[in-house]
């Protein structure tokens, strides 16, 4: 179970409340994100991992199809690309090379995840930052999903519309 939740708003106060957790940097920087740019969703804050979907979907209570996954990838002149996928499906690099007409893009690094998203690795959320972004057309199926909050303990509800609004995703079968 989250330990907060809000719309466009903290998850908690400077000095929140005994048993929930303050919001670290990364998680602000996203709120921030999504206020300023009048993005839909709800923050939610865990004490559990969501570092992998299958942490983020036990610690939200949801099937591993409501979760999706950011996978970054940079193409051949070191631009950030992001396939986003449900939680129980995997990207596939060469489904991002035909979407671009391109060679084939090279999974990122954690650290380069981190200097391109200004995310870490594991919190990566599906938009906040310079990315040319794909999303899969099961992902837009679903009726909400959640995305990786900027932390490995937090997560963002969302509507896949809105979304990809936020990213302006291209829809394109990305998956395996």
């Amino acid at each position: 179970m989250p330990v907060g939740s809000g719309r466009w708003q903290p998850v908690c106060e400077v000095d929140p409340p005994a048993g929930v957790m303050k919001m670290d940097e990364y998680e602000e920087k996203l709120n921030a994100f999504m206020q300023a740019n009048g993005i839909e969703g709800v923050f939610l804050s865990f004490q559990e991992s969501c570092h992998t979907a299958a942490e983020a979907a036990s610690a939200a209570g949801v099937a591993p199809q409501d979760i999706v996954k950011s996978i970054c990838m940079l193409d051949a002149n070191g631009d950030l690309l992001v396939a986003i996928v449900r939680g129980d499906d995997r990207a596939s690099t060469s489904r991002v090379a035909k979407a671009l007409g391109t060679e084939r893009p090279r999974t990122a690094e954690a650290e380069a995840i981190l200097d391109k998203t200004g995310y870490p690795c594991g919190g990566t959320p599906a938009f906040g930052y310079l990315a040319r972004f794909f999303v899969d057309p099961l992902v837009m199926e679903r009726k909400e999903v959640y995305a990786g909050g900027g932390s490995d303990k937090s997560l963002v509800r969302i509507s896949p519309r809105e979304l990809q609004k936020a990213n302006r995703a291209e829809v394109v079968r990305v998956r395996k």
